[in-house]
C-alpha cells in the first residue's frame, strides 16, 4: 500500500499507503463523514486510535477534524493542546453557547484540526440531564462546519453516558477499538446492543464502521484466540489490520505527538497507516 503524503516534516522515503485516485474517490462531496470512536471499556486504545487514525487520514490529504469529548482530554494533550486553557472547548458546544467553528484549533499535524476537551466535561452529564434536545447538542453544533472537512472523528469517553450518546447521535458510523483480552467480546456485545437501540430510537443512519483489534501481542496465544473469536462473531466488520503492542505508541503522547510524527518507522505507525488505508478503501466501496 502507498501513502499519498505531502508533509514536509516527514522523510520523502516514507512508505506510501494509498493511490492518489483512491483518495480522490473517497472524499465526501457535501458533508463530512462523522465517525465516533467508542468503547465503554477503558484502556482499549480508543484515544490512541483516534489521534493516530486522524493523523494517518490527514497524511492522505484528507481534511480531518478530531473532536475530543472525553473529560480526561487525552486526545487534546496527545496533540500538544492545553485542555485547561480558557479557549472554547467541546463543553461550550454541548452547553449550546457556540458552534463548532468557534472552538476549532489547529494542531501540529498538517490538515488535522481539533475541538479540545475541557475539565468541565466531568459535570456535563448532570448538566445535560434536564436540557432540551440533550442528545443532539453535538450534532446540531457540528452542522456549522459544512463541507470544510472530509472526516470528523469523535473520541468518546469510556462510558455509555450522555456524552457518548451525543457522539453516537451525531455520527454516521462507529469505529470500535477492541483490546485483545478475555472480556473483550462481552463488552463489545453490550456496545452493539446500545448502537442498535440508538439506531431504532435516535439515529436511524448509525452503523458499525468496523472493529479494530488493539494491543495485539503475537507472543501471547490469548491474543490469537480473542482475534479468532471476534472475527467469527463479526466477520468482515473486523479490520484485517491489527494494532500491536508497541512501546513507541506508548511514548508518543508524553511528547505531545501522534506516533506517526514521533517515529513513523515503528510497527505502531505502520499499523495505523494500514488501518487508514483499509478504512478509506471501505469508504470508497461504500460510496460506490
Amino acid at each position: 500500500m502507498v501513502l499519498f503524503c505531502s508533509w514536509s516534516q516527514l522523510p520523502v522515503s516514507m512508505p506510501q499507503m494509498i493511490e492518489p485516485e483512491t483518495v480522490l474517490m473517497t472524499q465526501p462531496t457535501s458533508r463530512p463523514r462523522i465517525i465516533a470512536i467508542a468503547n465503554q471499556k477503558g484502556g482499549v486504545g480508543k484515544t490512541t486510535t483516534a489521534v493516530n487514525l486522524a493523523t494517518a487520514l490527514a497524511a492522505n490529504e484528507m481534511r480531518v477534524l478530531l473532536v475530543d469529548i472525553d473529560a480526561q482530554g487525552n486526545a487534546s494533550t496527545g496533540l500538544d493542546i492545553d485542555k485547561d486553557s480558557e479557549k472554547p472547548t467541546v463543553y461550550d458546544l454541548l452547553a449550546a453557547e457556540m458552534t463548532a467553528t468557534d472552538a476549532i484549533v489547529r494542531t501540529i499535524v498538517p490538515g488535522l484540526d481539533l475541538i479540545p476537551a475541557s475539565m468541565h466535561l466531568a459535570g456535563a452529564e448532570l448538566e445535560l440531564l434536564e436540557a432540551d434536545n440533550r442528545e443532539y447538542r453535538l450534532s446540531e453544533s457540528l452542522k456549522s462546519i459544512g463541507d470544510t472537512y472530509d472526516y470528523v472523528l469523535i473520541d468518546c469517553p469510556p462510558a455509555l453516558g450522555l456524552l457518548t450518546l451525543n457522539a453516537l447521535c451525531a455520527a454516521d458510523s462507529v469505529l470500535v477499538p477492541l483490546q485483545c483480552e478475555f472480556y473483550a467480546l462481552e463488552g463489545l456485545s453490550h456496545l452493539v446492543r446500545t448502537i442498535e437501540r440508538i439506531r431504532q430510537n435516535l439515529n436511524p443512519s448509525l452503523e458499525i464502521q468496523g472493529v479494530v483489534l488493539t494491543m495485539f501481542d503475537r507472543r501471547n496465544n490469548l491474543s490469537d484466540m480473542v482475534a479468532s473469536d471476534v472475527r467469527e462473531h463479526f466477520g468482515d466488520k473486523v479490520y484485517e489490520t491489527v494494532i500491536p503492542r508497541n512501546v513507541r505508541i506508548s511514548e508518543a503522547p508524553s511528547y505531545g505527538k501522534p506516533v506517526l510524527l514521533y517515529d513513523w518507522r515503528c510497527a505502531g505507525s505502520k499499523a495505523y497507516i494500514h488501518l487508514a488505508g483499509e478504512i478509506l478503501k471501505r469508504e470508497r466501496e461504500h460510496r460506490a
